[in-house]
Parts: structure tokens; sequence; C-alpha cells
């Protein structure tokens, strides 16, 4: 099906599980919370209102189908109180996903200079060395191992550099030496023994790079994949440069408050550098397919593509349970088979799915940190093409009159885990179904009825239950959570002034 007729993400789904097509700009109207309630029509959210739920100032969205852009959109504005508007051509900081656009531009400079991908990086880095260690006696630190991220290597991430302040070379940040605000990116395991993710890896990756064709690594970057990808609004380059800061999104780490200066600055440019469209990285997610598919218009080789979209290592728990190609995450098999990874920079976040055999991805970059919008929009997404978000949960819910729902409304505070921040939620009747508002996110949330006491988030299928005083039997205070996360928040006697 073109995507064109069936953009709006269903709000209904025919039996053999195929949209009805329906008007484009209808996914404004169709996100969705993560319960569904049984035997009720489904709800469907407004982004906008969502966005502003959420405190999110600007999304930008783009998806693929029959490996084209099919749909390109932004909404909201570029910083928060401010009235540019963000459109498909606005920059945003693509955090991690820095890292798989980054591989497969190595990959092709691998490809060109011959160097094998097991070779040890030692004998590749000129500018800089990894110590040697007791974990790396028998074993080495192989580019094919950084990745994959199982060199077994310290640092998963950087948190950047304020703009305007000094920022260190890859070799300082790389031994954590000033102004480095990271430990040194050492072996801390044996190199192949587990997946362990590492922005330090990548980094390291970075230099061999840089050590091996002798270029600035943005302008090595733009050679090697951002113009052969078609991704002409993007660059590696940090700081952005000034004559494009007004393309840009401002970062939104704090409620409503843009990041100092607009943006955090990142050495780590493979790890957590790329600025970036949403259009340009579903053009890339495109590019990578074609070749792993041995089609005109790709960044490698068919035999390099499907190395790098391949189960090459397993990320086993705690850490979680998936594979990993070289750069990228992997799951699936044929037609289901398919590469993603997310992203996050200071006040950026960013996802993106492709299924190189069928042609079909997603690409959504935000300048507000809140994963609930992010959940919302890919499920509405997921709910069309049956990937990119965990399947909704459905919950049958009870009726509540008005007095039994009067009965819980009221003002609970308590304090989140085992340090002393401060939680204060105002519950309010909302028809027939209770709504929260957390002081600290300044958020309302709906929460649905269950029976006895209990409720539902809608947001993401949290346990929420009110406890009753025993001779009374009126409601003393408010659990939410299960097991080591849940809290108890005591009744206030009346709201605050």
């Amino acid at each position: 099906m073109r995507f064109r007729q069936i953009v709006s993400l269903l709000t209904t789904v025919c039996a053999a599980g195929v949209a009805a097509a329906q008007n484009p700009s209808a996914i404004d109207h169709h996100l969705r919370y993560g319960v569904r309630i049984a035997d009720q029509p489904d709800i469907g959210l407004d982004i906008l209102d969502r966005m502003k739920s959420y405190h999110v100032p600007g999304v930008s969205i783009a998806v693929i189908d029959n490996y084209r852009v099919v749909f390109a959109k932004g909404y909201g504005v570029a910083e928060f109180g401010g009235h540019k508007p963000v459109d498909t051509t606005t920059l945003f900081l693509a955090g991690s996903i820095s890292k798989p656009v980054f591989t497969s531009g190595f990959l092709r400079l691998v490809e060109q200079r011959k160097i094998p991908l097991d070779a040890d990086v030692n004998t590749l880095l000129k500018s800089w060395h990894l110590p040697e260690s007791r974990f790396t006696e028998h074993e080495k630190v192989t580019l094919r191992r950084l990745l994959t991220h199982s060199a077994g290597l310290t640092v998963w991430g950087f948190p950047g550099y304020a703009l305007g302040t000094p920022v260190p070379t890859v070799p300082q940040l790389l031994d954590g030496a000033p102004p480095a605000n990271t430990p040194a990116v050492r072996n801390d395991t044996t190199p192949g023994a587990r997946w362990l993710y590492s922005g330090g890896g990548m980094t390291i990756a970075q230099l061999v790079s840089t050590d091996v064709s002798g270029d600035a690594f943005p302008a090595l970057m733009r050679k090697l994949v951002l113009q052969p990808a078609g991704m002409s609004r993007s660059t590696y380059e940090n700081p952005l440069p000034t004559n494009r800061r007004g393309e840009a999104a401002s970062g939104h780490e704090q409620l409503d408050t843009p990041v100092p200066g607009g943006f955090h600055v990142y050495p780590e440019m493979a790890a957590a550098g790329l600025w970036t469209t949403a259009s340009d990285l579903a053009r890339w997610a495109i590019a990578l397919s074609r070749s792993y598919r041995g089609e005109n218009g790709g960044v490698l080789s068919t035999t390099m593509a499907k190395q790098m979209v391949s189960k090459q290592v397993h990320q086993r728990p705690p850490f979680g349970n998936g594979y990993w190609g070289l750069g990228i995450s992997v799951a699936g098999e044929a037609d289901s088979l398919t590469f993603s990874h997310g992203g996050r920079d200071e006040g950026f976040v960013a996802d993106m799915f492709m299924r190189p055999n069928t042609g079909r991805g997603f690409v959504i970059m935000m300048n507000g940190v809140a994963g609930g919008l992010m959940a919302e929009i890919e499920r509405a997404f997921a709910e069309e093409y049956g990937f990119g978000a965990p399947p909704r949960v459905t919950r049958a819910v009870v009726a509540a009159s008005p007095a039994k729902l009067g009965e819980y409304v009221g003002h609970y505070v308590g304090v989140a885990g085992n340090d002393t921040t401060r939680l204060e939620i105002s519950v309010t009747a909302d028809g027939t179904m209770l709504a929260f508002y957390n002081q600290a996110s300044k958020r309302s949330a709906p929460l649905a009825p269950l029976g006895d006491d209990k409720f539902v988030g809608l947001e993401g299928n949290g346990a929420w239950e009110f406890e009753r005083a025993e001779r009374s039997g009126a409601v003393k205070s408010l659990a939410t959570g299960n097991g080591p996360n849940r809290r108890v928040l005591q009744r206030q006697p009346s709201p605050p002034a």
C-alpha cells in the first residue's frame, strides 16, 4: 500500500490487518495511549495537544514506504516561547543515531582501504593508543567489537559541553584528561566476553577513521555517507557552524527551558554529534536498505551491508535481550527484519526504525525529552505497520459514579524512592475517570477505574491504588507502581494554598 493513502495511522484495522485508506493529515489526531479500554471506542489523541501536555516544543516525523519518504511533517516550534515553526528542514541533534550513520561511512572506508574488521585497533591508531591491560592479554579490541559494543570498554554515553566552554580533543576525552567531563575510555572487561554499550568505543572508531584517512571527521563523513545517502542538510560539525544555527531547533532538557545556547557540543561526533533532519535520516535508512538488497542508490557493498544488518552479538539481560549488528540494533527475520536505533542528547531525543526487505520505516525527532510522547507517536505507526513499538494493553474498566470518584479527589504527598525528592499529586474527577496532576512534571494524565479502589494509568498501564483507613473507611493514601518501585503518597487535609 502507498503510504500517501494510509499515513493516517489508523483508528480501525480490518480482519486481515490492513489499514483502511484515510487522509494523511489524520496523523495529527490519532496518537495512542498505552492502554486500550475494552468494549469502548478507541481514543484518538491530537499531536499538538499531546506535545503541550508533555512540554515538548517541537517534533519532526518522516515515514518511509516502498523505499521512499512519502510523508514528512514538522509540528510545534523550534524553541519554547518562540514563534519559528518546526518544519521538514529543521535540524535536530540525533544523539546516538549518530552511531549507525557513522558506522555505514566507516565501513565504506574500511572497504576502500581493505582493512579487516577483526584488526586490532592499536595497529591502526596513530594519534593515540588504547592502553593494554590484563583484559587485553589474550583478546584484543577490534573494529568489529567496537561497532558491536562487545569490546569490553567503559563510558556508555556523553553529556556534551555547554556552548562556549572548553572542548577536549578526541585523545583528551579518550584519556579523561581536562577539559574532558567523562572518565577515560578503558577496558574493564575482556574484549568479546559480553555486550556492553560504549559510546567510548565508538569514539575510538571515530579516531581510527581520521587517523587512517588523514581527513577531518565532518568532511570525511560528508564524503563517505552524508552525500551518497542524499543527506544534504546533515552535518557532523560540532559545534554547529554559526551560519547554520538559524536552521536548528533548541534542545529542552528542563521543562519549558531551552538549553543555554540552544545545544551542547559533542566532540564525540561519531557517538552523538550528528545534526540532521527526520527526512535525511529516512534517506539514510533507505540507502542502507538498498545496499542490503544489492540495489542502486546505496552507501555500501551488498556484502558489507549484510554484515552491518546481521545479528552479530547477543545483547543479554540485564542489559536487554536482543541482537546487534555493526553499529545498529537488529531484530526479526525475512520481511520482519528490522534495524533500529534511538538517540538522546542534551534536550533532544530521536528514534528510527527500518525494515529493509519491505521498504517501510519511520523516524521521529523531538527537541524535548518526554519519552511518553515518543511512545504515543510510535504506537500509532506500529498499529499501521506492525512494528516500531510494543503492542498496546487492553484493560477492562468498570463504571464509577461521580460520587464514587469524588471519594478519591484530593492532594497526595510522598517521596520518590530512597531520596528526599518530594512527590505531589493532585487527583480530580474527570467524567468517568480520574485525572492526576504531577506538580513536578506539570502534567495531567487519566486514570481509569478497575474496581476495589484500583485504577490503571492509560498512558503507560501503571498501577494506582487508593488505600483506606481501617476504622473510618476514608481514603488515606495513594500507592503507585509495583515491587521496589512502589511509592505511597499520603492524602493531605486540604490542597496547599
